[in-house]
C-alpha cells in the first residue's frame, strides 16, 4: 500500500475541520480517514472503525494523491438519470391539455391526458406524474 503523508498545515486544517462547525457525515468521515491514514493506520483498521468499505478508504486516499486535499474532501457532481422527454414532447403534452376535452368531460383530467398521450408515438411509457410535473412547470393545472 502506498502511504500518504499530509503536510502539517493539512493536519491542522483537518483537525480543526472535525472539531468545529456543522459538516456532513461524509465530509467528517473523509477527514477522519485522511487523519488516520496519515497516522499510520491500515485500510482494514479504518474500514472497521467507521463501518465503511475498504474501497471507500482506498478511493479517498487515491483522490488525495491525485487531486489534493480539497478534492478528497468534497463530493463530485453526479449526472443523475437522463431526461426522458424533450422540449418537443413537453410542448405536445401542453398542446393536448389546451385542446377541447373529450365528449362528456368538462376538462382534461391527468388520467385522461395520460391515456390519450400513451396512444401517441414516443409516449408509450409516460405516466400520470410525468404529465403532472410537465404541466406544473408550464403553470397549467389540470387536477
Amino acid at each position: 500500500m502506498e502511504r500518504i503523508k499530509l503536510t502539517e498545515k493539512e493536519v491542522e486544517y483537518l483537525s480543526a475541520f472535525v472539531k468545529k462547525g456543522r459538516k456532513s457525515a461524509r465530509e467528517l468521515t473523509r477527514a477522519h480517514v485522511l487523519l488516520l491514514v496519515n497516522g499510520g493506520r491500515t485500510e482494514t483498521e479504518i474500514k472497521d472503525t467507521f463501518g465503511i468499505s475498504r474501497a471507500t478508504v482506498s478511493n479517498i486516499k487515491k483522490r488525495y494523491r491525485e487531486e489534493g486535499l480539497q478534492s478528497a474532501m468534497t463530493e463530485k457532481p453526479r449526472s443523475g438519470q437522463p431526461k426522458k422527454y424533450t422540449e418537443r414532447h413537453k410542448a405536445e403534452i401542453i398542446a393536448q391539455a389546451c385542446t377541447k376535452s373529450p365528449d362528456g368531460r368538462k376538462r382534461w383530467s391527468l388520467t385522461l391526458l395520460t391515456e390519450e398521450m400513451r396512444e401517441k408515438e414516443g409516449f408509450e411509457t409516460i405516466n400520470r406524474e410525468s404529465i403532472r410535473l410537465i404541466l406544473k412547470k408550464a403553470k397549467q393545472s389540470r387536477g
